[in-house]
């Protein structure tokens, strides 16, 4: 079975963004409110919110930056 060209451009930001948000969202919530009974609450919540805007901002930012970053590589 082959794979269309859209699903791995879907796929791509989709984990790339949960990856970055979980973990960045664990540090966080971590680092500012301690880790005690509450902790999962918080962190889910804070998750909640930081995962949608991080899939926009990878799937609409990723080709610009790949471009940028081939940019700044050639030169070197």
């Amino acid at each position: 079975m082959k794979i269309t060209t859209w699903i791995p451009k879907f796929v791509f930001p989709v984990l790339m963004s949960l990856y970055m948000s979980l973990l960045m969202t664990v540090l966080i919530t971590w680092l500012n409110t301690g880790f005690d009974a509450g902790f999962l609450a918080r962190w889910l919540r804070a998750f909640l919110i930081a995962w949608p805007i991080a899939l926009l901002l990878v799937y609409f930012g990723a080709v610009r930056i790949r471009k940028l970053s081939d940019a700044i590589t050639r030169r070197l």
